[in-house]
């Protein structure tokens, strides 16, 4: 039978590319940036940002303002920044564009922030990077990983994960390559939402899956504000296909997963792009015998040896009940060392030096070790992960690895 093909053709970027443009240049002020019109070394270093603490992508937005807060107060234990204490200045973009630029704005040309740190999401960081690059601010953003981001000639912009989303699956692509031919998936859907992060990462999959001839037999690209997965999970198991591989945010992967166990289908392997690594309120939404199984890559994981991180874990456990960090709070935690690192390896705040030297150094983070090319874009890869008796485990590459078992094929769901 032919393959089910709903793809929609918009993209998120380009459909608001002018009219982003248009809203930049008449919010921004282009001139020397206010953090180098003199330095006060009596009073604090302010950083500025803005994060959607409500909106469309609250959840992960509240976790980037507990790992930038985490980072503030473990620098500050040791001095803080040039010998002068570090504050942060946070507003709620309300996950809209048109609010990011006026926030960063704001910030910026007003409230005269000496350094600023980025949003979360590509829709988010695409309108407030455009803000900082104006006013010549070096800008490191946690998350915003589509390629249309690193495409238009910036020398401020900086990625504070291991790869851009194009790359983001290229991990799970090799693990299935290592598997025994009678084990590989032959059929596939590919479900994404409508998120300029979700689909380069699904489609990179689809197109190299297909390559080693793994047959689609559904795709489709959802809006956003999808809450009903019951016809998209109807048409996959009418399939039946191997591997199901979503391009998941968060809550549009719990309701699949409901979807799916209403219906009874259970497919071979699942994957989902970031849905997994929101920890325990993941397992929450799915129930936690459903995670298992579940594939996902990631930019960090708890139990990694990395400098720092062992301390970041704790802090956030005492802060919040025990819990285990998101991925996201860990990765805003990251941005903050390297917006660190820029300054102590400068020695002053001089924007453009600070941007000339991330880009011609590594600098070590709790998510390893990150570089950068001309465009800051980031030079690593990510590590695939597996939900397994209610946590995380690491089964690739193989040096990073936590477990040598994996869970394949996927268990019936409970």
């Amino acid at each position: 039978m032919a393959a089910l093909r709903t793809r929609t053709r918009t993209s998120v970027l380009p459909r608001t590319a002018a009219a982003l443009t248009a809203t930049v240049l008449l919010a921004t002020a282009c001139g020397t940036p206010p953090s180098e019109q003199g330095a006060d070394s009596g009073r604090p270093i302010t950083i500025g940002m803005s994060l959607p603490l409500t909106g469309d992508f609250s959840q992960p937005g509240r976790e980037a303002k507990r790992g930038y807060e985490i980072w503030r107060d473990m620098v500050n234990a040791k001095g803080g920044l040039l010998g002068r204490k570090v504050q942060l200045r946070i507003t709620d973009d309300a996950s809209n564009q048109d609010t990011v630029v006026a926030d960063y704005t704001r910030l910026i040309t007003q409230e005269k922030v000496d350094l600023v740190l980025g949003t979360f999401s590509s829709l988010l960081n695409y309108a407030a990077s455009a803000v900082a690059e104006k006013n010549k601010m070096l800008y490191v953003e946690p998350a915003g990983g589509a390629e249309n981001i690193f495409n238009r000639g910036f020398q401020y912009l900086f990625y504070a994960q291991p790869a851009t989303a194009s790359h983001q699956a290229d991990v799970f692509v090799e693990w299935i390559d290592s598997l025994p031919p009678d084990q590989r998936p032959k059929t596939a859907a590919f479900p994404t939402q409508d998120d300029p992060f979700t689909r380069p990462v699904i489609e990179t999959m689809q197109r190299e899956l297909e390559k080693r001839g793994v047959k689609t037999v559904y795709e489709t690209v959802y809006p956003p504000d999808t809450t009903n997965f019951q016809t998209i999970a109807g048409a996959m198991a009418d399939k039946k296909p191997d591997l199901i591989a979503q391009g998941a945010v968060f809550e549009d992967g719990v309701g699949l997963v409901r979807s799916l166990k209403q219906l009874d289908y259970n497919p071979k392997l699942l994957f989902q792009v970031s849905a997994p690594s929101n920890s325990f309120q993941y397992a929450k939404g799915v129930g936690e015998k459903n995670t298992e199984g579940v594939f996902y890559t990631v930019s960090w994981n708890e139990r990694a040896k990395t400098p720092l991180n062992a301390e970041f874990v704790a802090e956030y456990g005492k802060r919040f009940d025990g819990a285990t960090p998101a991925e996201d709070a860990a990765d805003a935690f990251a941005a903050g060392q390297v917006l660190q690192a820029a300054v102590q390896g400068v020695g002053k705040l001089d924007q453009k030096a600070m941007a000339d030297w991330l880009r011609s150094h590594s600098v070590q983070t709790i998510l390893g070790p990150l570089r950068w090319d001309k465009r800051g874009a980031p030079q690593a890869k990510f590590v695939l992960a597996q939900w397994q008796n209610g946590r995380v485990e690491i089964i690739a590459p193989k040096d990073r690895a936590t477990t040598t078992r994996v869970v394949n094929p996927k268990p019936d769901w409970q």
